[in-house]
């Protein structure tokens, strides 16, 4: 999904800092060249306007709301990218929230264990490359 180098992107939209930075260290870990960290909507819609990511990784709370579950549905809507929530609040009603808003996408509970977002990536790419297909 990158543009022409090969190198994998990743972007993550997290606004508590050390939170970004653990992902970030996981991301590379996972394989993942290049990081981008946006803490908003806006930083994130100007992030992946630059250099689309081939996954992004996204916390559901972004400045006191839900406001993550609709940066991940732009980004899947705008670029086709795979989405991941990471999120401190697993209630069903959040959890039935993003799953209507952003149809397969994991979500993970905090704290976010590199083995478990692995396979969230991996189930979050297949989703997204049409399999299963979304409806």
């Amino acid at each position: 999904m990158t543009q022409g180098s090969g190198r994998r992107r990743a972007l993550i939209v997290e606004d508590e800092f050390l939170i970004a930075h653990d992902l970030e260290a996981s991301m590379h870990e996972l394989g993942y060249d290049s990081c981008d960290v946006a803490a908003n909507a806006q930083q994130a819609q100007a992030l992946s306007m630059g250099a689309r990511p081939d996954i992004a990784v996204v916390d559901v709370c972004l400045e006191g709301g839900r406001e993550g579950i609709e940066v991940g549905r732009w980004l899947r809507e705008m670029f086709e990218v795979p989405v991941v929530f990471v999120t401190s609040y697993s209630d069903d009603d959040t959890v039935a929230r993003v799953r209507q808003r952003v149809p397969g996408a994991p979500v993970l509970p905090k704290p976010i264990y590199p083995e478990r977002l692995a396979h969230a990536i991996v189930e979050a790419s297949q989703y997204t490359s049409g399999s299963p297909i979304a409806a």
